[in-house]
């Protein structure tokens, strides 16, 4: 397994991920793993949604031959499902 070292971490950082870690009875390096883990899947998870606009709005005609659908409307629809 590989090791991280963070230096420069900012002291309100740590007080937050020790409150977090001590809450869960657990220790600093695990709640880390899970809060950078968390961060990335969230990244990934945003990126294949802006991915898949993108594809529908380069497929899709647009209305009225000349606009494309307007992609706030699009993901306030997709949230209302």
């Amino acid at each position: 397994m590989a090791t991280l070292q963070v230096r420069n971490l900012p002291e309100h950082i740590y007080r937050r991920i020790a409150e977090r870690a001590r809450s869960k009875r657990s220790n600093i390096t695990q709640e880390t793993i899970y809060l950078l883990q968390k961060a990335l899947d969230m990244n990934e998870h945003r990126r294949q949604q802006r991915d898949l606009l993108v594809d529908q709005m380069m497929t899709t005609a647009p209305p009225g031959g000349n606009q494309w659908p307007d992609p706030v409307l699009m993901v306030r629809e997709d949230r209302e499902r």
